[in-house]
C-alpha cells in the first residue's frame, strides 16, 4: 500500500482552475497565493501535484492547446485550404470572445507579457505557438487546392499574424461582432471564395 493520504481535491478541477487563472491575469500576474486560492489546494499540495509555478503553467498550456485551443488542430483537417484557414481564423474569434473564457489567447497574451524573469515561460509559449505555424505550413505544403502566388510558409504566417491580432484586440476588449467582421474581411481578402 502506498504511504501517504490520498488526495483531498481533483487534479483536473484544479488544473482546468490554474489555466483560467494564468488565462485572465498572465503568467507574471498570477502569484502562488492566486494559484492556491483558486484551486482550493495549499502550496505543498500543488508542488506535490504539479511542480514548481513554472511546471504548473506548462500542464496548463497543454490543457489550453488540448481542450479550448483544439479548434486549431481540428481545423487542419478541413477539405479545402479555404476550409482549414476559416476554421482557424473564426476558431480565433470563438475562443478569445468566448462568455465562458477570458478574452483574448494563453499563449499571445504570454508572448507579450512576460519580462525577463519568465524568458523560460515565454520560449514555452513561443514553441508552442511556432508547432502551430508549422503545422499549418505543412498542411498547406500538402494542398492540391492552395490558390497560385500562395507561398505555404508566408500563407501560414499571415494566418497566425491575423490570428494574434484577433486575441490581442479581444484582449483590448474589442466586441465579438467588430472582430467577426474583421475576420470575415480578412478571408475575402486573404482566399475570394
Amino acid at each position: 500500500m502506498p504511504g501517504g493520504r490520498p488526495r483531498a481535491f481533483d487534479p483536473d478541477v484544479a488544473l482546468d482552475r490554474a489555466l483560467e487563472l494564468f488565462w485572465r491575469q498572465g503568467y507574471e500576474g498570477t502569484s502562488l497565493s492566486d494559484l492556491t486560492a483558486a484551486m482550493g489546494i495549499n502550496k505543498p499540495s500543488l508542488y506535490a501535484a504539479f511542480g514548481t509555478k513554472e511546471q504548473l503553467f506548462a500542464k496548463a498550456l497543454d490543457r489550453y492547446v488540448s481542450g479550448p485551443g483544439a479548434f486549431a488542430r481540428e481545423a487542419l483537417a478541413a477539405a479545402t485550404v479555404r476550409e482549414v484557414v476559416e476554421r482557424l481564423i473564426h476558431g480565433a474569434v470563438e475562443l478569445t470572445t468566448g462568455p465562458r473564457t477570458p478574452p483574448g489567447c494563453l499563449n499571445v497574451n504570454t508572448v507579450h507579457a512576460c519580462g525577463a524573469d519568465a524568458a523560460p515561460v515565454r520560449e514555452l509559449a513561443l514553441a508552442c505557438r511556432m508547432a502551430g505555424e508549422v503545422a499549418l505550413r505543412r498542411r498547406l505544403e500538402q494542398a492540391l487546392d492552395l490558390p497560385p502566388g500562395h507561398d505555404p510558409a508566408t500563407l501560414a504566417r499571415l494566418v497566425h499574424t491575423i490570428t494574434d491580432g484577433i486575441a490581442v484586440q479581444a484582449a483590448a476588449g474589442r466586441t465579438r461582432k467588430e472582430i467577426r467582421e474583421v475576420a470575415d474581411l480578412a478571408l475575402r481578402a486573404l482566399l475570394p471564395a
